[in-house]
């Protein structure tokens, strides 16, 4: 049970706080020196000189290395064999950093803030922080869809995720997770520069995303006033999205608002025919993404729920 405990006092804290701007400005952020060594990497490894098998074998390297070095880093901790309450609060500690819950729902926010009052320009400036198409193309609505999609896919990656492998595998878990994912994000593009390079991490963070997208689709489904439709939506459309996880909490979301979302899209100037998810659905616009902010909050509470009866149980059983 102390693991699961660290993470709800993990969780919590991060609700509450989140990463301040003071202790980022003194210590920057473990993820920031994650990119920085992915960055390293891909500017002598992913080079044009390199044909296309020994950029896709440099890319497989770079995975192994960069996974290593996060599973050394988060072994540390085991060397003062820690327990009792100084292990439940060191642990938590440690992985507060690695859980994007405040960060997400404030970045969304300032998104909806401007949208509302009919301030476009501002609202791109803030979506083009939080997703990867070209922000300046975008309309009312594809403002909205895409800060409602970065929401519910970043809620299965940056805080079901982790804490669904850091359960499993406590602070290695969840570290190894966060630097996979960080590297899908950095370099997971299906693009020319890293079509090849980036295609094991790619890959890697769809197999590791697999239950936490799932596990997110269904906490969005219990959250919604109407629980059955949603999930019989997400049992439709899910499988629709190009990628294998993200239908799922997207759909569920989609759904939850009587909104639909992805179709079609432009990706580095490139014309994508995406499918919707929940077709039938209205238009998205900012007050929808309060409402989304409002659902989410309402899924962290089930998933703090779920953990807290989960240690209440297990404290039974050791009683009993």
């Amino acid at each position: 049970m102390t693991i699961i405990i660290s993470l709800v006092l993990a969780l919590a804290i991060d609700r509450l706080i989140g990463w301040p701007d003071w202790l980022f400005r003194r210590i920057s952020h473990p993820v920031v020196a994650i990119g920085q060594l992915i960055s390293w990497h891909d500017r002598h490894l992913n080079q044009v000189r390199f044909s296309s098998l020994a950029r896709r074998l440099l890319g497989v390297v770079t995975v192994i290395i960069i996974g290593l070095f996060s599973l050394a880093v988060a072994m540390i901790p085991e060397v003062f064999a820690l327990s009792g309450t100084t292990e439940i609060i060191v642990m938590a500690l440690l992985a507060w950093p690695f859980i994007a819950a405040k960060s997400l729902k404030d970045h969304v926010k300032q998104v909806a803030d401007p949208l509302v009052q009919n301030d476009c320009d501002k609202a791109r400036q803030s979506v083009a922080m939080i997703v990867g198409r070209n922000a300046a193309q975008l309309d009312e609505t594809g403002i909205a869809r895409a800060s409602l999609e970065s929401l519910a896919e970043n809620t299965s990656d940056g805080i079901i995720a982790p804490l669904f492998w850091g359960a499993l595998f406590g602070l290695p878990g969840i570290i190894l997770y966060k630097a996979i994912n960080t590297m899908d994000s950095m370099i997971g593009y299906r693009n020319e520069k890293y079509e090849a390079f980036g295609w094991c991490a790619a890959r890697l963070d769809d197999v590791v995303n697999y239950m936490p997208a799932r596990l997110t689709a269904f906490l969005y489904v219990i959250a919604s006033k109407r629980p059955f439709y949603v999930l019989k939506i997400v049992m439709r459309d899910a499988t629709k999205h190009r990628s294998p996880n993200a239908g799922w909490p997207e759909s569920a979301l989609a759904a939850s608002l009587n909104v639909s979302l992805s179709g079609p899209r432009i990706y580095d100037g490139v014309p994508s025919q995406d499918a919707w998810l929940h077709e039938e659905g209205d238009k998205p616009n900012g007050q929808d993404i309060f409402t989304a902010i409002g659902i989410y909050d309402v899924v962290l509470n089930w998933l703090m729920a779920m953990a807290m009866a989960a240690i209440l149980i297990g404290l039974l059983y050791d009683i009993g």
